[in-house]
């Protein structure tokens, strides 16, 4: 009796300790920001993941308030394309959230994603509280070590999320044919098999 009281005691107080660190009230849904190069792909690769509801396309960890997208694409103003995700933290976890991406993107190119050049396409991890910090870098350590060699990612506190205009939201739904070629001309998936194999990278 006592072996088993005190396994429920275990269990409830695990329980306890998980839902302490979700930072959004049962029933409501958590954000992570994450800037992987383009964000139409960006958006493809985690409307596909269980537990995300929502995808915003937009730019963040620069200097200008408001911009537009010929200003960020011309470079001068700090940004980087991003993509803002609202999830369900019960069914997926920062953490799950964390692996996907490094799985989605190159993290050993610098200021650059597949095809597209420029510090507005730099990969980033926006963190909001002080245990998505250390997810974040704690995920960091792995991949750096998994791939032996040094990643590029950054990890800076989120500032102002400024969302994109709207036909660049859900852009891979709306034009589908245009989204398939640009994302195959510019070697992404091919280039996510060749850093993760074919398994992991599977469904980017």
């Amino acid at each position: 009796m006592k072996r088993i009281f005190a396994s429920f005691l275990l269990s409830a107080t695990l329980a306890g300790g998980a839902l302490a660190q979700q930072s959004v009230p049962a029933g409501q849904t958590a954000t992570a920001i994450f800037a992987g190069g383009c964000f139409w792909c960006t958006e493809a690769d985690f409307d596909k993941v269980p537990g995300v509801v929502s995808t915003t396309s937009g730019y963040t960890g620069g200097n200008v308030a408001n911009p537009n997208y010929y200003q960020v694409s011309a470079g001068r103003t700090g940004h980087t394309e991003a993509v803002e995700i609202g999830y369900d933290p019960i069914k997926v976890t920062y953490k799950e959230l964390l692996d996907k991406f490094w799985r989605s993107i190159d993290p050993l190119a610098k200021n650059r994603q597949f095809c597209d050049v420029g510090s507005q396409y730099r990969t980033a991890i926006f963190y909001r509280t002080e245990e998505e910090r250390k997810l974040a870098e704690a995920s960091k350590k792995d991949v750096e070590a998994k791939l032996k060699k040094k990643v590029e990612t950054e990890i800076v506190a989120a500032g102002s999320f400024y969302k994109a205009e709207d036909y660049h939201q859900n852009f891979y739904q709306r034009n589908q044919t245009k989204y398939k070629f640009y994302r195959w001309n510019c070697g992404r998936d091919q280039r996510l098999e060749e850093l993760w194999g074919k398994a992991e990278a599977k469904g980017s």
